[in-house]
């Protein structure tokens, strides 16, 4: 129930958007976009995680979810690793992460070998891994800050 009411707003959202997009002059998006693009990740909560997949109905990688959801919600192709997608945008520290920001872990014993999407709250979603579903998980569990490799905050 809890992911139609998600499903419904973004759609009632996305309707009422009708002015074409215009990122700030800093380049990067509006945090209503950004909120938007929140909207979307979690929209496609539940939905199965597969090694390499890039779509909502076969499934999505970590690297797939992200490019997905940033090419729908924004019209950003990312590169297709999650290691690439390190490299673009700019780095934020910790305590200026905002809604939409890239979160990376070292998940593989290589760093930015996992990437996810910040929400706010201390909280990101993600495709975990096989045999998960996109999720919503906290940076400070512990998990996941001892894995944690930094952030970046991608432009438009």
């Amino acid at each position: 129930m809890n992911k139609l009411l998600i499903i419904l707003l973004l759609a009632m959202l996305s309707a009422c958007s009708t002015t074409p997009r215009h990122p700030s002059s800093s380049g990067y998006a509006a945090d209503e976009e950004m909120d938007n693009l929140v909207m979307y990740a979690l929209s496609l909560a539940d939905t199965p995680y597969r090694y390499g997949g890039n779509s909502p109905d076969s499934g999505f990688d970590c690297s797939g979810f992200v490019d997905h959801v940033f090419s729908h919600t924004l019209g950003v192709k990312l590169p297709r690793t999650s290691h690439e997608i390190s490299r673009v945008g700019k780095p934020v520290s910790n305590h200026n992460l905002r809604p939409g920001d890239l979160v990376f872990f070292n998940t593989m014993h290589r760093p930015y070998s996992h990437v996810g999407i910040f929400i706010g709250d201390g909280k990101f979603v993600h495709a975990p891994k096989t045999g998960s579903n996109i999720r919503v998980e906290q940076l400070n569990e512990k998990y996941w800050a001892a894995r944690y490799n930094g952030a970046r905050r991608i432009k438009v």
